[in-house]
């Protein structure tokens, strides 16, 4: 019987951004067994440009098929309650959570730390070669919340954070 050893939690968040404002529209998360849960995000009314400035992006299909940000947040606080979140370190990730946890008035139930600090065997620019190696080996959509999470999965796979005769984390 196999044990069961936590995955590190990743996450990464896609957004919009045009001049000085930016909003989340989607993110992914992995979970403690290696399953991901990936979201299209409801934007915030607050969030939207009051002026001219239209988003490089569908608002009318992140309202249609965006997760409330109710939800998200809630979803958020049950799968990755005080636990330590990587993510990339390339986006401003801390400022959209915050933003996201914001609008719902409540507390961030994580912590954010760049896989920098996960994998420690690399410099930031190697960790980029690999990621980048990774998208390209496996032909991934670089621009998918899902890409990022599956990425830093194999990348903590490839450093033995994961292990490979785990059940458990099909990757």
């Amino acid at each position: 019987m196999a044990t069961f050893t936590p995955v590190p939690r990743f996450l990464d968040i896609e957004y919009c951004q045009s001049g000085d404002w930016f909003f989340p529209t989607a993110m992914a998360w992995s979970l403690a067994d290696g399953r991901m849960k990936v979201v299209v995000i409801a934007p915030d009314d607050a969030w939207l440009p009051d002026s001219d400035d239209e988003p490089d992006v569908d608002l009318r299909y992140l309202h249609e098929q965006g997760v409330p940000l109710i939800e998200l947040a809630r979803a958020l606080h049950e799968d990755l309650p005080d636990q330590t979140v990587y993510v990339d370190g390339l986006d401003p990730d801390d400022a959209l959570i915050e933003q996201l946890f914001e609008a719902v008035g409540m507390e961030i139930p994580f912590e954010l730390a760049p896989v920098s600090e996960l994998i420690t065997g690399l410099d930031q620019n190697s960790l980029e070669d690999e990621r980048q190696a990774l998208i390209f080996e496996h032909g991934l959509d670089p621009q998918l919340p899902e890409t990022g999470v599956y990425v830093m999965l194999l990348l903590a796979r490839q450093n033995g954070l994961i292990d490979d005769t785990d059940e458990t984390c099909e990757l």
